[in-house]
């Protein structure tokens, strides 16, 4: 798991914006690894729908997030980045969560400084804790990791809650904190996104959310302004939800299923993918050979 850690550090920290899609269960993160990204994102609005079928308003808790971050570092072999909204309570809690995320196998987490219940970065109503109180946060969250390559990842709101300056500020306190890498939520334009780039020297994660209220700015601007990771956290759900419902609808409408063949993947592609060709070949291997005792 070091390996894992240690190598995502040494991508985050060369700012060549790293693209790293989002993985909202084990199929998609799977799918994110088998395409050949370096690394994969469980994403918090992805966990809350795909697990309780509910919105990112806080209802998922440190037990939802930490069982389904085990689940996916499990499958992968690549680093996982995980969300851990605001630490599930104050700064005792976020040791708490810093610990049961690093026991789980991620190999970086990010905390905000939303107050409890948050709610999707990208929805209007944010309240933010004091700045105080955050970067108590994120000191309690340096401290609490056993493994020094673990990330820990900063994340402030306070653009929609408070304004931009108040954003910057809070980021370099985070800096100061311990934080390893910066991720300042929802900047408003190409203007904003800018000047955050010029403010910091900590490496930063742009959020770039389909629907959302960040500019989609290229990839290849991102990367000039040197941002280390370009998160894309729920393209895959997106893009995987509109397919089945697409799927269902004509499915409804045509009340057969033979002329939808071309939508499918084929199963036996399928079962690779999930490996089972590998399991079954474990259990060959620990199948009873006859010389066993009765």
């Amino acid at each position: 798991m070091t390996t894992r850690r240690a190598a995502l550090r040494a991508l985050v920290e060369r700012k060549q914006g790293l693209v790293v899609p989002g993985a909202y269960d084990g199929i998609s993160a799977r799918l994110v690894q088998h395409a050949g990204f370096p690394a994969v994102y469980m994403t918090g609005y992805g966990t809350a729908a795909s697990r309780l079928g509910l919105p990112d308003l806080g209802f998922a808790g440190l037990g939802e997030m930490g069982d389904h971050a085990r689940n996916l570092a499990a499958v992968l072999d690549v680093p996982l980045i995980a969300d851990a909204d605001t630490g599930y309570g104050n700064a005792l809690h976020v040791r708490r969560t810093v610990h049961t995320y690093e026991a789980a196998g991620v190999a970086a987490l990010h905390i905000e400084d939303q107050v409890t219940p948050k709610r999707c970065g990208h929805l209007s109503g944010h309240q933010v804790i004091a700045r105080g109180d955050f970067t108590g946060k994120i000191r309690a969250a340096v401290d609490a990791r056993t493994d020094p390559d673990l990330l820990i990842i900063a994340r402030t709101d306070a653009i929609s809650a408070v304004g931009f300056d108040e954003a910057l500020r809070r980021g370099e306190a985070a800096a100061q904190a311990g934080a390893d890498v910066l991720f300042i939520e929802a900047p408003r334009d190409a203007e904003q996104v800018e000047r955050v780039a010029r403010a910091f020297d900590t490496p930063l994660l742009y959020n770039y959310a389909p629907g959302g209220r960040s500019p989609l700015l290229p990839f290849t601007r991102l990367r000039e302004l040197r941002f280390a990771i370009i998160l894309l956290p729920v393209d895959t759900l997106l893009v995987a939800t509109k397919a089945i419902a697409a799927f269902l609808g004509e499915l409804r409408a045509r009340d057969e299923v033979t002329s939808l063949a071309d939508r499918y993947m084929p199963f036996g592609e399928f079962n690779e993918l999930i490996g089972v060709t590998a399991q079954l070949g474990l259990a060959e291997r620990y199948a009873d050979d006859g010389r066993s005792a009765t």
